[in-house]
């Protein structure tokens, strides 16, 4: 079903950030506070800075590529172009073709346990995959979340197109909430995950524990030389539960965080950094906890996936039911946020682009907290600028 994009959201309600809620995407305004202009730059690492991305963006939805999917979360394009999705309840991945949409099962990941926000959540291609062939996961099981990674062979019957999962890091901390799930690699050719505190605040400020952290190891889930601690895969603390990584064009990491029910956030990353929670929600003086980018009360947000396309990070948001647009300008933003698709495709969880002003957006209404229409959950592919 093709639908045109919805009209941006004026410039005035710019950085009011939507607090993440207690959950992905619970219940609960957050008070008010006035609109904040983002915060100082923190000392750069001399990359230089890409043009200012332009004040007004635009987003066309181009067309729905699939309909029917089962609590989608992760996505992934493969090197010709069709998509990897994953169902979090069913532990299962599926491959879409991306020029008609047509689907079909990879495989089932076993020992994934789903219930609450846990389950099959994401999912990343090893960046020499056409030698390796390796599908990266992160999933709960009944003890931890997980991270694996399992050979992907094409030529084998659907639904046995994986094989058995090689673990690379175990240990991070399980709950009924905050699970985080996102991984990616980065320019540098390490993996990175967002974890969730899983309900336990605490574990965000304890640098012993994976919970409520940013991590980057190498594809084998080891330390990475110049990470804060030499023996540690954690790389940045105080997060309540990160489910959105992406790299601009000057290779900053940004990451996306649920609040409690103030303020969600954007944040750009740094090794070794103090993000805040529970300390802090949303800008902060404290000493030593870096203040978000931007930030946005949780009706307006509880913002999961991003990605960087066309000068601007874009989060996919689940009570916000919006895409935000945040153009950057190097460390900063350029201009106020935008917000598109108001309501339109309800609960938006992953957003992925593709290159050229192409980016895949996944909608996320039968997770159990949105009301689903018919045709839902779906792929759209959108056209941005």
């Amino acid at each position: 079903m093709h639908r045109s994009a919805v009209t941006a959201v004026g410039a005035a309600a710019a950085l009011l950030v939507v607090t993440g809620c207690s959950s992905d995407g619970g219940t609960g305004p957050g008070p008010g506070r006035p609109a904040a202009s983002s915060p100082a730059a923190s000392p750069g690492s001399g990359t230089p800075s890409p043009p200012a991305a332009p004040a007004k963006g635009s987003v066309k939805v181009v067309s729905t590529l699939t309909e029917g999917l089962n609590s989608p979360w992760g996505l992934a394009a493969l090197p010709d172009g069709d998509l990897l999705v994953s169902s979090r309840d069913e532990g299962t991945i599926t491959r879409v073709d991306a020029e008609n949409g047509k689907k079909s099962l990879v495989s089932t990941v076993p020992g994934v346990s789903s219930a609450g926000e846990g389950g099959l959540l994401g999912i990343a291609l090893s960046p020499t995959f056409g030698a390796d062939r390796l599908v990266y996961a992160y999933f709960t099981t009944e003890s931890d979340n997980r991270i694996a990674r399992m050979l992907y062979d094409g030529k084998k019957p659907a639904g046995q197109q994986l094989g058995a999962p090689d673990t690379v890091l175990r240990g991070i901390p399980k709950g009924t909430i905050h699970n985080g799930g996102r991984i990616a690699f980065g320019p540098d050719g390490m993996l990175y995950a967002g974890t969730g505190e899983s309900g336990d605040g605490q574990l965000a400020q304890d640098r012993k524990s994976l919970a409520g952290k940013i991590l980057r190891m190498t594809p084998d889930g080891q330390p990475v030389h110049g990470n804060p601690e030499p023996d540690s895969v954690v790389y940045s603390y105080g997060h309540r539960n990160v489910q959105g990584l992406a790299w601009d064009s000057g290779k900053r990491l940004w990451a996306s965080e649920f609040g409690q029910n103030t303020w969600d956030e954007l944040n750009l990353i740094e090794p070794g950094k103090n993000y805040g929670w529970p300390d802090a929600e949303g800008k902060s003086d404290r000493p030593g906890v870096v203040s978000p980018v931007a930030e946005w009360p949780p009706s307006e947000a509880s913002p999961s996936g991003i990605a960087f396309a066309e000068g601007s990070i874009w989060l996919a948001t689940l009570r916000g039911e919006r895409l935000w647009r945040a153009p950057l300008a190097g460390r900063e933003l350029a201009a106020p946020p935008q917000a598109f698709l108001v309501g339109e495709y309800g609960r938006l969880r992953t957003v992925l682009s593709t290159g050229g002003g192409t980016v895949w957006l996944v909608t996320n209404n039968t997770d159990g907290r949105g009301t689903p229409k018919p045709g839902d959950d779906r792929i759209l592919r959108l056209e941005v600028s």
